[in-house]
């Protein structure tokens, strides 16, 4: 057996950078920007007003001062004079200042009586001027990689970015393979149970930014299983759930060598999820193989396939991210393998669940987290902290 961080970097070894594509800028959010974009204009593009009020001179500008009211500038529509010495511009939030107009006197501290305004005694002190160029300027930068969010989204639409240009999503085929599975949906026998891992891991990679695609389930023979890595086509990752230990039944390491992979290792110190290997396909496809309990898959998604994915994506060689917070209950002593508790974090505690075997997807649906126990570790009483996994 490897420990963790050896399988995660025999998995980055075989990762592939994957090509940029261009989409418009409607479509960027969550997709990982590959490259530099540029704003092609300044924001704000002029001095623009920060309040509604009356522009002015900011000489002269005491409590009592009078002006002339000669004009309105709103935002859309500039007002094209000058404001002299005693003149004043009504404006609005957003409308450019115009020229001679160095503050904004807010509508609160003037009183206004036909076209002259006089300046009480409560005046603020800013200037309530936005500089031209004072979010950004031209020229100025997003840099890539990085995974847009919607106030990426928001920054390139002021920057005038019309299409942006991205990293493909991976593309992945998932196989669940055991004659013991049947679909969502369909009556299984006495002994089949519905397949759930796959759907599970389909909406994991989703939401990490990858194309899932589920292939048909592969039942436990070479025929069956060669006929399914047929359909594999252009993917770029190809995950199967089950047949990966070392059972009669378990034959896909077989079939998959047979048909030209190249496997780098094959069992991992952790729990759950010892059964795992890796390798690369005769396509050129990576594969991963995971354990077909609906735990130890789900696991072993977030320990291993998600890095991956973002790997592919340009965002780094690097485990899922490990926060770090208080155990609300005293942890056992761990054993030898690495051990992915199912806790609920809750009130900056982790509850740890009592039962952490391996079938059970309700305990796994509750959790928020997975505490992080590592190899040989004392017994951790309450209080101690611990890294975990969110999830």
């Amino acid at each position: 057996m490897i420990s963790v961080p050896e399988a995660l970097a025999h998995l980055f070894s075989l990762t592939s950078s994957l090509e940029t594509e261009t989409v418009p800028l409607g479509l960027a959010n969550g997709r990982v920007l590959a490259s530099a974009v540029t704003a092609r204009r300044d924001q704000p593009p002029f001095a623009a007003s920060a309040m509604d009020g009356y522009g002015v001179g900011a000489a002269g500008v005491v409590p009592g001062a009078r002006y002339k009211v000669i004009g309105e500038a709103a935002a859309g529509h500039s007002y094209a004079g000058t404001a002299k010495p005693g003149e004043a511009v009504r404006i609005f939030t957003g409308a450019p200042v115009p020229d001679g107009v160095d503050r904004v006197i807010i509508q609160e501290d003037v009183t206004r009586k036909g076209d002259v305004i006089t300046l009480s005694d409560r005046l603020n002190k800013g200037t309530h001027i936005r500089p031209a160029g004072g979010d950004f300027k031209t020229g100025q930068t997003i840099e890539g990689p990085r995974l847009l969010r919607p106030s990426d989204v928001a920054l390139m639409a002021a920057m005038n970015i019309a299409e942006v240009p991205v990293t493909r999503r991976p593309k992945v085929a998932i196989l669940s393979t055991g004659d013991e599975l049947v679909m969502p949906g369909e009556t299984p026998n006495p002994d089949q149970i519905i397949a759930s891992n796959s759907f599970g891991l389909q909406a994991m990679l989703r939401n990490a930014g990858a194309e899932a695609r589920l292939l048909p389930i592969a039942k436990d023979t070479k025929a069956s299983l060669r006929m399914a890595f047929e359909l594999i086509d252009d993917a770029d990752l190809l995950i199967t759930i089950g047949g990966a230990s070392v059972g009669d039944h378990d034959l896909v390491g077989d079939v998959a060598q047979e048909l030209g992979m190249g496997r780098r290792f094959y069992k991992i110190a952790m729990r759950p999820g010892k059964p795992l290997m890796a390798g690369s396909m005769a396509n050129g496809a990576m594969m991963i193989g995971l354990p077909g309990n609906p735990v130890s898959a789900m696991v072993c998604g977030h320990v291993f396939v998600l890095p991956v994915i973002r790997a592919m994506l340009g965002l780094g060689e690097a485990p899922s991210p490990r926060l770090t917070a208080p155990l609300a209950t005293a942890l056992p002593a761990n054993g030898p393998r690495e051990h992915y508790m199912r806790a609920r974090l809750q009130d900056g505690q982790l509850h740890s669940f009592g039962n952490q075997d391996s079938s059970l997807l309700t305990i796994l649906s509750e959790a928020n987290a997975l505490i992080v126990c590592p190899p040989n570790a004392a017994k951790q009483p309450a209080g101690t902290p611990a890294e975990f996994i969110q999830i």
